[in-house]
């Protein structure tokens, strides 16, 4: 349908929405199609013609504050279009408005809508308590957990730290018992996490991670698969997997983790939760155990988003060098799409256009704005170069303790870590310069806007998969997430999207060091009343 105009279209739905936040009764009034044909339905009774649903307005003292987390959009002709929206209320409420519009002489207009909304949902299930061993690793020293010191903007916020940030009085265990029963005990919180101690943030625990930290799936062999509360019986994703099952869950309020290849975002997107990874180098790693330096971030897991936005102002050093902006556009791109299977796809761009309406930016896709898509070939030739340098500086950070060690690590582990060690100069070389590449490449893009892609390539596999499945989900999803690892730009995940009832998330790419104006969008898409956690 060449001459459909979805940009006119959703720039109409942005207006709608706006008028709805601030009870522009008149702003809502001309989101209507004028005379006696139109009709708003709610509650098991309609209103029919623009005068009555204007009345209604009126006398109805505004509507409950709400925010949109995916759009259903279906054109009908060039000039008509159906959308349904689904919506998040301050009391976790949720609600689905459907429209017809139409495309006239005063341009997009509704000509017919039905409104229905559904209580709260009931609460996940009980909380995995400190204790649970797939979750939480046990405290190895008699030291005390370290507590907050005073108030601050995260006083009463728990923290849930991913078992590679050092605690003080603790041992880092990476996720082997035999790298946990020789490391030495800490002596100084991490810098990460020391700052959000300042702030007024508590330790929740110190939870599991998949076996230093090489995987995404958030299965470790030796302690288990930690529960996944937002998508029952699949994988949380990893490698920051006890961190975002206790996010999840509500045993804590943020998730400090790592992420490498996707650590943040995958779990993020496998157990419902927002995720941010910032710019490669702006939180201090210090005190972290590390996996590949060149890609290694710490970044936060939240349920919700202003906790999230919260957490990462304190994280983020003061007097960041890139002024707050917002983006051009939301750039979309087929091929990236189209490496997520077709479902996930389609949650995915339902969250891009919720996204759009919300903040008022327009959705392009990037052959509008750059002259070309990604490739095929570029995002084969990218996610094997990210591999193999990953993979050299995964055997250079612990070859060591693995050839010391046989047998400490599963099979599938440790047959990653070796694959680093076959990787001559010349190789790491070619690999760099790919990455180089790859990383103009991106800036160039996120000049003209910031990118949208999917966080995963699937939901959150079944805990029972086998461990082809695991791979075929591992390397379907590494070519999405190792976009932003290799470029070093900042990452925020939104886990709007829905395939059936199982959460997915939605990533999006910002300029390098642009991360307060990323986790800024998050001030258009959450809740402004007091926080809660």
């Amino acid at each position: 349908m060449p001459d459909f105009d979805e940009g006119g279209l959703l720039a109409a739905a942005a207006r709608y929405e706006e008028a709805l936040r601030k009870d522009d009764v008149e702003g809502l009034d001309l989101s209507f199609q004028p005379g006696g044909e139109t009709v708003r339905a709610e509650a098991g009774a309609a209103l029919v013609g623009h005068e009555h649903i204007a009345a209604f307005r009126r006398a109805r003292g505004g509507a409950p504050a709400r925010w949109l987390r995916r759009v259903h959009l279906r054109p009908v002709s060039a000039d008509a279009a159906l959308t349904i929206s689904e919506t998040e209320r301050l009391d976790g409420g949720h609600g689905l408005q459907t429209q017809l519009w139409h495309r006239g002489t005063n341009g997009w207009q509704i000509r017919a809508a039905h409104v229905s909304s559904a209580p709260p949902a009931a609460g996940p299930p009980p909380d995995p308590a400190p204790g649970d061993p797939a979750t939480w690793r046990t405290a190895t020293e008699p030291a005390p957990l370290p507590g907050a010191r005073g108030d601050g903007p995260l006083a009463g916020v728990r923290v849930a730290v991913k078992d590679l940030v050092a605690v003080a009085g603790q041992r880092v265990g990476g996720g082997v018992p035999r790298w946990l029963a020789s490391a030495p005990v800490e002596t100084a919180n991490a810098p990460a996490l020391q700052v959000l101690l300042n702030a007024g943030a508590e330790v929740a625990g110190i939870t599991h991670t998949d076996e230093l930290a090489f995987s995404l799936m958030g299965v470790n062999a030796h302690y288990g698969t930690p529960r996944n509360t937002a998508a029952p019986g699949r994988v949380p994703g990893g490698s920051s997997s006890g961190a975002a099952a206790a996010v999840a869950a509500g045993a804590a309020d943020v998730g400090l983790g790592t992420d490498t290849a996707g650590s943040l975002r995958v779990p993020g997107s496998f157990s419902g939760l927002y995720a941010w990874r910032p710019t490669h180098g702006v939180v201090d790693t210090t005190g972290v155990l590390p996996l590949a330096p060149s890609f290694d971030t710490v970044g936060l897991l939240a349920r919700r988003p202003d906790v999230l936005a919260a957490a990462a102002a304190v994280l983020l050093p003061v007097g960041a060098p890139a002024p707050l902006r917002r983006p051009r556009a939301l750039l979309r791109s087929a091929t990236l799409l189209g490496l997520a299977e077709p479902a996930t796809a389609r949650a995915v761009e339902a969250a891009v256009l919720a996204l759009a309406v919300q903040t008022g930016c327009p959705v392009l896709d990037l052959p509008e704005v750059t002259g070309r898509d990604f490739t095929a070939a570029e995002v084969a030739s990218w996610t094997a170069a990210f591999r193999t340098v990953q993979a050299a500086e995964a055997w250079a950070s612990h070859g060591g303790f693995i050839r010391d060690n046989p047998g400490a690590l599963s099979r599938a582990v440790e047959a990653r870590f070796r694959v680093g060690a076959d990787v001559g100069a010349g190789a790491l070389a070619a690999a760099r310069a790919v990455i180089a590449a790859t990383r103009e490449r991106l800036d160039a893009v996120l000049e003209e806007g910031w990118l949208c892609l999917p966080s995963t390539a699937t939901p959150a596999p079944r805990a029972d998969a086998t461990p082809a499945q695991f791979e075929a989900a591992r390397a379907g999803t590494l070519q999405l997430s190792t976009l932003a690892s290799q470029a070093g730009v900042p990452a925020l995940g939104l886990p709007w999207g829905r395939v059936g009832e199982l959460p997915v998330g939605l990533c999006v790419l910002a300029p390098r060091h642009h991360d307060r104006s990323l986790v800024g969008l998050l001030a258009d898409v959450a809740p402004t009343g007091p926080r809660t956690v």
